[in-house]
């Protein structure tokens, strides 16, 4: 079971409360892999974490777990076994910019 925290615009978005709790299949966990589950599960998501068509990251989306920003690492890395073991959350994060 995997933890994730959503910024509280797409939890509006998607109609939940506190974190949202995925089962990912398969052996390892990475990015793409609880994205995929979590648009899945929740369609109206599509597009708003990671282009539809590239799949890359939204510019000011960020991703962090276990105090560490996984935000540039490749989507098909292994996920930190504290947040695959569902110790840790995955924290998708709405980056600001401006001064």
């Amino acid at each position: 079971m995997i933890r994730v925290v959503l910024p509280a615009h797409l939890k509006n978005l998607a109609h939940v409360t506190g974190e949202v709790r995925l089962d990912v299949a398969g052996p390892v966990a990475t990015q793409r892999m609880v994205l995929d589950t979590l648009e899945a599960r929740y369609p109206m998501l599509l597009g708003t974490i990671r282009d539809r068509h590239s799949g890359k990251r939204r510019a000011f989306v960020r991703f962090y777990a276990c105090e560490e920003d996984l935000s540039n690492d490749p989507p098909d890395t292994p996920l930190p076994d504290e947040v695959v073991a569902g110790r840790e959350p995955l924290i998708i994060l709405g980056a600001m910019a401006g001064g």
